[in-house]
């Protein structure tokens, strides 16, 4: 029986990097989107058209309860099982002190860290079954002091935290680390001028932005690791040495 992966904000960007390559190993995947619908629809027909049958792809807002509820459902009816759940699904924009609003509280708090708790457990016993494997997409900028971005900040450090308490609680049978990406690609909706790039590439000690691929080797090699669990790579070009 071929393994089956969720990954939350799937369609594009590092969620569709991670879901291709898991694609090309074999597994058949199911694609989460929120407002990414078309997308979502595009990558699914191309997985299938490699390998019928391989892939679905769900809509769910994981703001919402509801949302992460029918997500956990769907998915389960999907395959029947889950070896792989990869929270991705990422909110990110400022919320400076002064301005915070309980809706952009709610969507960030609920993407970034709710939904990522909720899916762990509604998942679990699926999980359990097949001996699974969760990775949590944190931040490597949590140790920087980041302005401006409050309830991002608080939502991604807490999964940072909670990886390793889940790690402990669902051990033996399901493992659970996480990656931290550093500069990889801007912000949704935005790009870098090339100035940008070459002042963000020269406080890292490699001295060059990471790329999506980056970040999917990592995730690779955690999924292989059977003897990890409750670790964070950071994966940021050594940004993080600066302080």
């Amino acid at each position: 029986m071929k393994k089956v992966a969720l990954i939350t904000g799937g369609s594009l960007r590092i969620g569709k990097a991670i879901i291709t390559e898991l694609h090309d190993n074999g597994w058949r995947i199911i694609i989460h989107y929120r407002n990414s619908q078309k997308q979502a629809e595009q990558l699914e027909k191309r997985l299938n058209k490699k390998r019928a049958e391989s892939a679905v792809c769900i809509g769910a807002d994981l703001s919402s309860h509801e949302g992460i509820n029918s997500l956990i459902q769907e998915s389960i009816g999907a395959f029947k099982r889950i070896d792989l759940l990869v929270n991705n699904a990422s909110s990110f924009y400022p919320t400076p002190v002064g301005n915070i609003e309980i809706n952009g509280w709610n969507e960030i708090i609920g993407s970034n860290l709710m939904a990522p708790i909720f899916l762990v457990n509604g998942f679990r016993e699926i999980l359990e079954k097949s001996k699974g494997n969760i990775i949590n997409i944190t931040d490597a900028n949590l140790n920087r002091v980041f302005t401006n971005h409050t309830v991002y900040i608080a939502a991604k450090a807490g999964l940072e935290k909670i990886t390793q308490t889940l790690a402990k609680e669902l051990a033996p049978h399901i493992r659970v680390n996480a990656v931290a990406p550093g500069a990889i690609l801007p912000p949704p909706n935005k790009t870098w001028s090339k100035s940008t790039e070459e002042k963000i590439a020269s406080a890292i000690p490699l001295n060059k932005i990471g790329k999506e691929s980056d970040i999917v080797n990592a995730i690779m090699f955690l999924i292989k690791s059977e003897y990890i669990t409750g670790q964070t790579i950071t994966v940021d070009g050594g940004r993080s040495l600066n302080g």
